[in-house]
């Protein structure tokens, strides 16, 4: 009859794990866990930074974390790559621009969209 009620005790606290939460503020980056607030907030500020210099966007794929827009002949490629941190490493490249200073406003446009 021990056995039993070991048994059921242990069953019983194996089953009651799952529901144990751990809160975590909004915001805080988790180690091993991608935020996808961040990323997704990220993405958005570099296409927009992107059209708000005038370039059409010809790609938006937010899988590979890849913006490019056209503009003439010329086109700027936003790379957006989650850390393991949690932080979002954004990277904008460019070719074939005939505005060398694009690239720059592009960039600043991005930093005012993510208020900084």
């Amino acid at each position: 009859m021990k056995v039993l009620i070991i048994a059921g005790t242990c069953a019983a606290l194996l089953a009651a794990l799952p529901g144990c939460t751990y809160y975590v503020a909004p915001g805080t980056p988790v180690p091993g866990y991608p935020n996808p607030g961040i990323f997704d907030r990220s993405f958005a500020a570099a296409s927009s930074a992107m059209r708000d210099q005038g370039l059409a966007i010809t790609i938006e794929d937010r899988a590979s974390g890849t913006v490019v827009g056209r503009q003439g002949e010329g086109t700027v490629t936003a790379t957006l790559r989650q850390q393991a941190d949690g932080s979002v490493r954004v990277q904008f490249d460019s070719s074939n621009m005939r505005d060398p200073g694009l690239i720059d406003r592009v960039s600043r446009s991005y930093d005012q969209r993510m208020g900084r």
